[in-house]
């Protein structure tokens, strides 16, 4: 799978690599036309380098553990993304807040996907908080990342809703289940060229939609 032609992706892991999997099957599938060109990880013990390594996809691993600094860390990664030349880098679970100049080198290239419905419930524990709030719904998002923490532009999102006997335990494999969908998707519309973050927002097909598209778990398309 990691040839040198085509649109190439980069995928940042700390984890088992559910959403890396995912992805992996969409561009083995023809849904998302480009390549994953490799995985990095910042945790040698993480599962999804297995993943990585039975789907032929060159892996790293950039143990944070290895740098004083957060800033060193930082500089070394965003090296190395560089030498690859990605054409976008997908945050995958991976469990590091990254710094402003790492951010602002890959503006427009760097995307994350957030188990909430943005702007709600920013930050962790995302899932007992929609709960205890008496929310109907809750999701996911994929949005392009900035320096405030899951605070950029959404691309889109997925909605699930929320059942009067859900614990968060219950609800997070709803949401995660879902995420599985919108990642790819949204991956797959960044390859074809039809998202772009431009001036002003996110830009679908050329406009910037009222609000970003919204999928559900009986929706094949954005509505």
């Amino acid at each position: 799978m990691s040839d040198t032609g085509g649109f190439r992706i980069a995928v940042l892991i700390s984890g088992s690599g559910t959403n890396l999997q995912a992805i992996i099957d969409a561009v083995q599938t023809g849904r998302i036309a480009a390549h994953v060109d490799r995985v990095i990880s910042n945790r040698p013990d993480a599962g999804g380098l297995e993943r990585a390594a039975a789907a032929g996809i060159a892996t790293e691993v950039i143990d944070h553990r290895d740098f004083e600094r957060r800033e060193a860390y930082d500089q070394a990664l965003a090296d190395r993304l560089e030498a690859a030349r990605p054409d976008l880098i997908v945050l995958a679970g991976f469990m590091r807040i990254l710094g402003a100049a790492f951010v602002a080198r890959f503006t427009g290239r760097l995307i994350n996907i957030h188990p909430s419905l943005l702007p709600a419930y920013r930050g962790l524990h995302t899932h007992e908080r929609a709960i205890a709030a008496g929310e109907r719904q809750h999701g996911c998002s994929v949005h392009y990342v900035i320096p405030e923490l899951d605070a950029g532009p959404v691309i889109a999102q997925a909605a699930v809703p929320i059942h009067p006997d859900d614990d968060a335990a219950r609800l997070a494999r709803r949401v995660q289940a879902m995420e599985h969908v919108l990642y790819p998707q949204v991956v797959g519309w960044i390859a074809d060229g039809r998202v772009q973050l431009g001036d002003g927002g996110v830009r679908h097909d050329g406009r910037i939609p009222p609000h970003p598209p919204c999928l559900t778990p009986t929706a094949a398309t954005p509505g």
